[in-house]
């Protein structure tokens, strides 16, 4: 890796791997390339950038990422396959992820195969990355389903073939969060000195919470998509698991937050996937205070309903005029309109502007407040 860490959480960001792997996306070079470049400028440890084994267009792709000389470490995914392993080596990567099914469904059901024809794969596709000097993680698909004592096996055998890490899977999102601790922590004690990454999808919306519990067990590695992109129902997206290790487990992980808006928004048009104003962190109402007893409490002290600065993401405060509201937020709307209220005044257009807004179905807009306050006014000398 070339990017110097002080922090012990590395950040695997898979949002050109897994990510466009979400049905009907396909980012253009141009595309990956500015992903890339906004990514490793925040700081990300490591950039999952593609699948070679898919093609000449792939590979060229891929090149170009590592043409661009990246502090990040760029990283491919490649089946347990000697063949694919050479397709990322023709890329100039230095470190590759060996995906084999470790779980006995897919052992038997996908491969046609036993327990013993993957220790197989493992040792050949291992032994084969490690002769040619690669950084070699081994990626345990549907490991979250797999027998503990089988994959601690795996865990010993790749350590002894030189593996530096181990994927644990979570392939299904299927794991609740304190299951998901329980089993990294039995393999981080089973085999200690082989580092786990762990890799969550969200099929039940636990996605991130599985990551952070994931991490709390021991796993000193983590995969993250922007906006949380992925096959299916997504990943664990990369703006949450940042900033619920900063806010909800007091860990730097030396990332710098303040661009998360932007590149959230860069790769919703690049993916055709709209953020959701709702999006936990990035939306763009996801510090929109609405109600009386809020939008006051925050007027008074933001702490007293943000649980961070929203400058800290690149988002701004917004104080919402609805059918919840009260005079506190009104008059500060109104404020920012350059129109002083008096707490008289603020009532009774109060008793204007929620009604409105619930018959329009919405926020009332700067026009609205303007258009009401222009005919509270004018009421007296009509009379």
């Amino acid at each position: 890796m070339n990017r110097k860490t002080t922090n012990t959480i590395i950040i695997d960001d898979t949002t050109l791997r897994d990510g466009e792997q979400t049905a009907g996306v396909a980012f253009s070079r141009k595309e990956k390339i500015a992903i890339a470049r906004m990514l490793d400028a925040i700081g990300i440890h490591e950039l999952e950038c593609g699948i070679p084994a898919m093609g000449e267009e792939e590979r060229a792709s891929i090149r170009a990422l590592v043409d661009l000389g990246l502090s990040a470490r760029l990283i491919t995914w490649n089946r347990a396959v000697v063949g694919d392993i050479e397709a990322s080596i023709s890329c100039g990567v230095q470190a590759v992820d060996i995906s084999l099914s470790v779980s006995d469904i897919m052992i038997r059901h996908k491969l046609g195969k036993n327990r013993q024809w993957v220790k197989e794969q493992l040792k050949q596709a291992l032994g084969f990355a490690k002769e040619k000097g690669l950084y070699v993680s081994v990626g345990g698909e549907d490991a979250s389903r797999a027998d503990l004592n089988f994959l601690a096996e795996l865990m010993q055998s790749a350590l002894e073939l030189g593996a530096d890490r181990f994927r644990f899977c979570d392939t299904l999102g299927i794991l609740d969060p304190f299951t998901m601790f329980e089993k990294v922590r039995a393999l981080r004690f089973a085999v200690p000195d082989l580092p786990i990454e762990v890799h969550t999808h969200n099929d039940l919306g636990m996605a991130t919470a599985n990551a952070i519990a994931g991490i709390k067990a021991g796993a000193r590695f983590v995969n993250t998509t922007v906006n949380g992109l992925g096959e299916r129902a997504g990943n664990a997206a990369l703006e949450e698991v940042i900033m619920a290790l900063k806010v909800s487990c007091g860990i730097e992980t030396g990332i710098d937050t303040h661009r998360f808006c932007e590149i959230s928004r860069f790769v919703g048009r690049a993916s055709h996937r709209p953020v959701p104003a709702w999006k936990a962190v990035v939306g763009e109402r996801a510090f929109a205070h609405e109600s009386g007893i809020h939008a006051d409490g925050v007027i008074k002290n933001p702490h007293n309903y943000e649980g961070f600065d929203p400058s800290e993401v690149g988002l701004s405060r917004q104080l919402v005029v609805g059918k919840h509201s009260g005079s506190s937020g009104l008059m500060e709307r109104y404020h920012m309109l350059g129109i002083p209220l008096c707490k008289e005044e603020a009532v009774l257009l109060l008793d204007k502007a929620r009604p409105l807004a619930q018959r329009l179905k919405r926020a009332l807009t700067d026009s609205d407040l303007q258009r009401l306050y222009d005919l509270q006014h004018l009421q007296p000398a009509a009379a």
